[in-house]
């Protein structure tokens, strides 16, 4: 009886977890009303130190980060990029197939102890390069379910993006000397 009753309880809970809509709540900036991702981040080191480390990382998460760079200030302490991903869905049950390629610019500042990370001007690459808060927008008599789906790829390419950058912005540990 205890094993029918957690089994009737699982089946329960996981109907509940599907019926509920996936609910994606993604930074959009007050005054434009564009989807913004912005952080700052608490980091030992001074500006030329986090400067580097930026540089460091911008060369391991990009294949070609001199091209997708346009400014790299070292007395400012400001690095700003336009770069771009592609999103997929899927047609039928498993045949994935490209939707598009999303562009982004991002802006790193630096400064002493800190570092803010700020990507937006999210578009769509096309002829006309639509914005990507259209998807946002349910009662668009276009809307298409799938969007939802790229708003997701959007967000986790940024968490990706974002915890990429924090992990290589950390401080090395410091090498204890082999003294014999």
């Amino acid at each position: 009886m205890k094993k029918l009753t957690t089994l009737i309880l699982s089946i329960s809970i996981s109907f509940f977890l599907f019926a509920q809509e996936d609910v994606l709540d993604l930074p959009v900036d007050e005054d434009t009303k564009k989807i913004k991702f912005r952080e700052v981040v608490d980091e030992q080191g001074t500006k030329d130190q986090l400067f580097n480390r930026c540089i460091y990382w911008l060369n391991h998460f990009y294949k070609d980060p001199t091209r997708i760079t346009s400014i790299r200030d070292v007395p400012t302490g400001k690095i700003e990029g336009h770069h771009q991903f592609r999103i997929y869905y899927y047609e039928g049950d498993s045949i994935k197939r490209a939707a598009g390629m999303v562009k982004y610019t991002f802006v790193i500042d630096l400064k002493d102890q800190k570092y803010r990370y700020t990507i937006d001007e999210l578009l769509l690459k096309s002829k006309t390069n639509v914005g990507v808060e259209k998807w946002m927008d349910k009662d668009d008599p276009a809307y298409d379910p799938r969007w939802d789906n790229y708003l997701r790829q959007i967000a986790d390419y940024v968490n990706d993006w974002s915890t990429s950058l924090k992990e290589k912005m950390k401080p090395e540990p410091e090498k204890k000397e082999d003294d014999w």
